[in-house]
């Protein structure tokens, strides 16, 4: 089904999350049928909260009891949903770009606004490295298009377990390479080709940022991790809170990491666990998105304080109601809806600041 066309049935629970989602913060909360939720000084959004309820209400099978192609298929129809009616930007195509082992489906997507040309943002979706594709996160992508006024290449690299790690790397980097090659054919500012990507997305794109940073490139002007797996070595805090009731789950995270790594030595590797690296020094500024109800949380934010040791230009930016998987509830969240907004009008903020450097020294030369 193309993304953007809901079904009846999908249509009415769309209507009707956004009907929950609209009402008072206290009967969200007393629907809920718990009190509010405080954990380690953040309290979850009401609306979040009401949603999370009636998940366990519906029992939703967690993705640790299906088989890959059947979590997929799942994650396509919750995406779906949750991401609402389309958001229109100046142009959308699928295209194919270079893997490392043939060629990847992708789609490209235009800004609207006038000007340019405007930065290229290399994108890779979430989904533990086994699930999502472009069509799970199309509303993403449109969002950052329309609001942080970026071009947007989306690109569905190899997952497990058919293609363990490090294929999805190694597709990644080949993307990125793609994607220097190919920018003005795009339409987009070859000097400000960027990364990002949420969750497992979000790892690729801090580890090709650092590849590229170590490889001779070229390297990207900026990366955007939202909620980015850093850290498969150990499990850290937030897993332990949050290893149950917040959407993502403890059993999931290690059914993901299962189908992806080939062996238990592979979670140190820094391609897998970023943070681990011995050497973060030299890499393009980032913005760190992390959420406060994530098991990932600290993982992330261990990361981006590594960064800022290593001497980097790092922002973080905590959204302290919100769980992980916001970035694809846009449609259905509020809250969610105004986290990723204003996540994409950092972005541009940011990108604006490369801008100027790079005019500085343009002019200084």
């Amino acid at each position: 089904m193309p993304p953007g066309t809901l079904t009846f049935r999908q249509r009415v629970e769309l209507r009707a999350a956004r009907a929950l989602a609209a009402l008072p913060p206290r009967a969200q909360v007393r629907l809920s049928g718990k009190p509010p939720i405080t954990i380690d000084g953040n309290t979850l959004e009401p609306e979040i909260q009401l949603s999370l309820a009636m998940l366990e209400r519906q029992g939703a099978r967690g993705y640790e009891d299906m088989t890959a192609p059947e979590a997929r298929e799942d994650m396509r129809l919750r995406t779906a949903v949750a991401a609402g009616i389309q958001v229109p930007v100046g142009a959308v195509r699928d295209l194919t770009v270079d893997g490392a082992a043939g060629a990847l489906r992708a789609r490209h997507y235009a800004p609207s606004e006038p000007g340019g040309p405007h930065p290229l943002l290399v994108y890779f979706h979430g989904g533990g490295w086994v699930i999502g594709d472009l069509d799970t996160h199309d509303g993403p992508c449109r969002m950052l298009a329309k609001h942080a006024g970026v071009h947007v290449l989306s690109v569905d690299y190899r997952m497990g377990p058919e293609d363990r790690f490090p294929a999805a790397v190694e597709d990644a980097r080949a993307a990125l390479r793609w994607a220097f090659a190919h920018a003005a054919e795009l339409g987009a500012d070859p000097a400000r080709v960027c990364v990002g990507g949420d969750s497992a997305g979000g790892n690729l794109a801090a580890v090709v940022s650092w590849l590229a940073a170590h490889d001779g490139g070229p390297a990207p002007v900026f990366q955007l991790l939202v909620y980015p797996v850093t850290d498969l070595s150990e499990k850290r805090r937030s897993h332990q809170l949050f290893a149950e009731g917040f959407l993502l789950t403890d059993a999931e995270m290690d059914w993901f990491r299962s189908n992806y790594i080939a062996s238990e030595d592979d979670r140190r590797d820094p391609r897998v666990s970023i943070v681990l690296a011995d050497d973060l020094s030299g890499l393009p500024p980032a913005l760190v998105v992390t959420a406060g109800f994530d098991p990932l949380r600290d993982e992330g934010e261990a990361f981006a304080q590594a960064l800022r040791d290593a001497g980097n230009v790092v922002a973080h930016r905590r959204f302290p109601g919100l769980i992980h998987g916001f970035f694809n509830m846009s449609g259905v969240s509020r809250v969610s809806r105004d986290a990723v907004v204003e996540t994409a009008g950092a972005t541009r903020a940011l990108l604006a600041t490369v801008a100027t450097r790079a005019e500085a020294g343009v002019a200084t030369a």
